[in-house]
């Protein structure tokens, strides 16, 4: 995915869903680790967006995992940063510190380095909920450079908000 693409999907993407936000009355926040803050970035592009986007955490040490939004230290022992339950921990606890009503988190391995047989570079976790239930984790598998990486975790997240607001 080059910046070109992304840049228009992304505006596509959340230009599809911002009306059905404003309608279900619905307010979004991020947890972020290897997007670094994208997910955020992407939707406070837009003006307007204080409708309905209220804030991102961006949790790049494991440290911050922890003190920022909760995440049990026995957890990332156990399974690691780059894992569904830290992602689920990391959603979960976005949603009891902000004031949305739709979460979602990242976390995974941009590259270059980083990965491993298990992890490999591009493996990266997504989770989303609203508030005290947890709706889906997805594993992905992006090939590409750090930025390409990168740019297809934050087209997941969004496209798994727009899954919510489907559902209902």
């Amino acid at each position: 995915m080059t910046e070109t693409e992304f840049s228009k999907s992304i505006k596509q993407l959340i230009s599809a869903i911002v009306p059905e936000l404003i309608k279900q009355k619905r307010i979004v926040a991020s947890a972020e680790s290897c997007s670094g803050g994208w997910v955020a970035k992407s939707a406070t592009d837009f003006a307007g967006s204080s409708d309905w986007f209220d804030s991102a955490i961006v949790t790049y040490s494991n440290k911050s995992k922890v003190e920022l939004l909760g995440v049990q230290q026995s957890t990332l022992d156990v399974n690691g940063a780059v894992s569904q339950p830290v992602v689920k921990e990391m959603v979960l606890g976005l949603l009891d510190r902000c004031n949305a009503n739709i979460g979602v988190s990242i976390s995974g391995i941009a590259g270059p380095g980083g990965g491993s047989d298990d992890k490999p570079v591009g493996t990266v976790w997504l989770a989303w909920a609203t508030p005290g239930v947890l709706i889906e984790a997805a594993r992905f598998k992006f090939k590409g450079d750090r930025n390409q990486v990168r740019m297809q975790a934050v087209v997941e997240a969004f496209k798994g908000i727009q899954r919510i607001l489907k559902n209902k």
